[in-house]
């Protein structure tokens, strides 16, 4: 049995200093190990403990671990994790799948011909963006993989109502609107992580899939897994979205991130002896 375990990366198995959620005593907060620098600096983390299962787990040749991401690929290599290296990794959430670090040519095809069909120009959507958000909350406008766009803001100052007016323009023409932090995404709707999670799950030939996410781009990977978890924050947590295959953590911060790889473990390990 070839068990393939999907996690989205940020304010899921990894976090910034800002989210940590470090709530108990400084005396007893769990030790962190950061495995994120850029430019010279400290910038993500896991605990010590989820950083020793996540080892533990890659470490299993029965499982294949997929980090799913809505960053760049440079974003994304910037990661080290413990334990053995991803031969897969799908980023600009699921506009590119890496193979050994290395974009896949054909699936990039694939997505530009499907987004072509489907969905508006992604310059007419950025020029919407610039064109309709205020410079008193706008901090920078960015293109990611030539595939989505996203604003980095000052989210008290972003009102709901030019959120909620972006969100009906942008599905209107086959585009989705998810706020995550101090980023506001719009993403084409046919780009998923569930769509490059079905093509790794076909070249591996898995036969069960985890997976893990918080916000409303990571619904379709959890709907697509036999089973899933999202943590107490987030999107996903914020509208209480569940499903029947999707537990819901009470955990929050950094603390469920490590609740999330001893789910992984602990599945993968029953569906190993269920497999024996």
């Amino acid at each position: 049995m070839t068990v393939l375990v999907a996690s989205d990366l940020d304010r899921t198995l990894i976090y910034s200093t800002a989210a940590l959620a470090l709530t108990m005593p400084d005396p007893v907060a769990p030790r962190l190990l950061c495995v994120e620098v850029h430019e010279s600096k400290p910038l993500s983390y896991m605990t010590e403990t989820a950083a020793a299962l996540l080892a533990e787990l890659t470490e299993d040749p029965s499982v294949v671990f997929v980090p799913t991401t809505t960053r760049t690929r440079k974003q994304y290599q910037r990661i080290r994790f413990p334990g053995r290296p991803a031969r897969y990794a799908i980023c600009a959430n699921g506009g590119q799948l890496l193979v050994d670090g290395v974009p896949d040519r054909d699936w990039r095809r694939q997505v530009a011909a499907r987004l072509a069909e489907e969905c508006a120009p992604l310059e007419e959507v950025h020029d919407h963006l610039l064109a309709t958000a205020d410079p008193a909350w706008l901090r920078k406008a960015r293109v990611a993989e030539d595939l989505f766009a996203y604003l980095v803001v000052e989210r008290a100052l972003v009102p709901d109502e030019w959120l909620k007016a972006l969100a009906e323009w942008a599905g209107a023409r086959g585009w989705t609107v998810s706020l995550q932090g101090r980023k506001i995404y719009a993403v084409p709707r046919p780009l998923t992580k569930s769509a490059a999670l079905h093509e790794v799950a076909r070249r591996t030939g898995a036969t069960t899939t985890l997976a893990a996410g918080d916000s409303l781009l990571d619904a379709d990977l959890l709907l697509a897994a036999d089973a899933g978890w999202r943590p107490g924050h987030g999107e996903l947590a914020d509208a209480r979205w569940t499903a029947p295959t999707v537990t819901a953590l009470a955990e929050a911060g950094v603390l469920a991130g490590e609740e999330i790889v001893r789910a992984f473990t602990r599945e993968a390990g029953r569906l190993g002896r269920l497999d024996a």
